[in-house]
């Protein structure tokens, strides 16, 4: 029995080796099979992610001209390399993010080189000593100063990019001009190869296949208040089902549990709707969106989004809270409850359509309304119920939602105003009403509106009279007609 241990002891990390070995294609195989799938996945939440790489492709390719071509080499040399560089870390998904690198690499190189070579012909009036003494001095000045304006929230937000690559250049220019005699021809190349590469950038992103951030941001504002609807939709038949059907909405909230939880993704979106915010900003008009669109006011919608889903967040942990109400008082206060989320729900959705169309959001208004008669009418029965019974611990559950309900009723109604605001800043176009007068009707006959007469009888006598309005599209025409019968003995 040792010797058999002792054998399969042996021959156990053999026997382990061969079996890997033996598992390395299957292994293979899975890790090529899941990338396959992963990369299809990308590509189909997304087909823009195929072109973008596609376009950055193209870009590095057009910019290689500058090495492949020989007359293009002779004029720039090793200087091309910059242009590569360039398109590297300058080219990114959207316009706005391509404008705002290419823009703020060109000014930063073009300040921070003509500020290089002043500061290198500076130094070399205080001789072959003082110079890297300047150099160094004026390096350590202009970096600190730069490095310091980073942290100042606007700059940060929008030139942090340009700061960085002007301390970079300013450095190099400087350090390296020490050593080379010819500053202003070198400054040259690589200013000329840095603008062919932000410009090919450019150029290539805003011709093929633009990609929007502006246009990223506002589907991204209405997709939130979308899911905020769809939450407060699903909350009403989830916490108050109805009692006749307790199966059918045991079936709809089983259906319904995506939706709930959809609301999640509007507590993590901040981050990314400044991003596109910031970056709308330096994008040219297109579209429905002019240069000067109120991208700040979608930033402003968007943290009453949020406030509005800390506060769904809150109401969802009811649900599934430990502490129940017992059904006979939801069942009390479930009919302006379910109204409440219906109004504001429809509400939402209004306010959604009405940005995703850029119309004016007034019929959201009535659905706001009547969900604040909702929450008046809850805080009555509420007040009905707290009265009728004085067991606190089955109250306090109730009161909770109730409380909820009315802080998500006041977000929505300022949602709603934010919106209104975004309209009128952005101009959104106003609900028409279509004339249904056919075209095809002669000019005479679209003159006459609407003619009528009104033949009154008057008290005490046999008097009339007449009274023919008409209404035409150029003016208001009254005409009164008095009229006496001839009374006896008259002719």
């Amino acid at each position: 029995m040792e010797i058999e241990s002792a054998t399969q002891e042996k021959a156990g990390p053999l026997a382990l080796a061969w079996d890997w070995v033996k598992a390395l294609p299957l292994n293979f195989k899975n890790i090529a099979v899941n990338l396959v799938r992963t990369t299809k996945k990308l590509g189909q939440d997304d087909p823009r992610r195929v072109m973008h790489s596609l376009k950055v492709g193209l870009a590095l390719t057009l910019v290689s001209l500058l090495y492949y071509w020989r007359p293009l080499y002779n004029g720039f040399g090793v200087s091309g390399v910059w242009a590569v560089l360039t398109v590297v870390v300058v080219f990114e998904f959207t316009v706005g993010a391509t404008l705002s690198k290419g823009l703020n690499r060109a000014c930063a190189t073009l300040s921070a080189g003509a500020l290089g070579c002043g500061a290198h012909h500076l130094a070399r009036l205080f001789g072959a000593k003082g110079e890297p003494i300047v150099l160094g001095l004026l390096v350590f000045l202009l970096a600190a100063a730069s490095s310091f304006t980073r942290f100042i929230p606007r700059i940060k937000a929008r030139y942090d990019y340009g700061v960085l690559i002007f301390i970079l250049t300013f450095s190099l220019v400087s350090v390296t001009g020490y050593r080379v005699d010819k500053i202003l021809e070198l400054a040259n190349e690589r200013l000329t190869t840095i603008g062919i590469g932000g410009a090919t950038c450019i150029i290539v992103s805003l011709c093929v296949c633009p990609v929007w951030a502006g246009e990223d941001l506002h589907k991204l504002v209405a997709s939130n208040i979308e899911k905020l609807a769809s939450y407060l939709e699903g909350f009403g038949g989830e916490y108050f089902p109805d009692p006749e059907d307790h199966e059918g909405n045991l079936m709809a909230s089983k259906g319904d549990k995506a939706l709930l939880q959809g609301y999640k993704s509007v507590l993590n979106s901040k981050n990314t709707e400044e991003s596109l915010a910031n970056f709308a900003r330096w994008e040219p008009g297109h579209g429905r969106f002019h240069f000067r669109h109120p991208w700040k006011q979608y930033l402003k919608i968007g943290v009453l989004s949020r406030q509005c889903a800390y506060r769904i967040d809150a109401l969802n942990g009811n649900i599934n809270s430990d502490l129940q109400a017992p059904m006979e008082f939801r069942n009390k206060i479930r009919k302006p409850s379910k109204k409440m989320c219906s109004e504001a729900s429809k509400a939402l959705k209004a306010l959604a359509l009405s940005i995703k169309s850029m119309t004016d959001p007034s019929a959201a208004k009535s659905h706001v309304e009547n969900s604040k008669t909702a929450i008046d009418e809850l805080k009555l029965v509420l007040k009905a119920v707290s009265l009728e019974n004085a067991d606190l611990l089955a109250i306090i559950p109730i009161a909770s939602v109730a409380s909820i309900l009315t802080e998500i009723t006041k977000c929505v109604e300022n949602i709603y105003e934010s919106v209104h605001e975004l309209s009128c800043l952005a101009e959104f176009k106003s609900i028409s009403v279509e004339s249904t007068v056919s075209p095809e009707k002669p000019q005479a006959q679209l003159l006459v509106l609407h003619c009528g007469s009104i033949k009154p009888v008057l008290d005490g006598d046999n008097d009339h009279v007449i009274i023919t309005v008409q209404v035409t599209n150029e003016e208001y025409t009254l005409q009164t007609e008095f009229s006496q019968p001839p009374k006896p003995g008259q002719s």
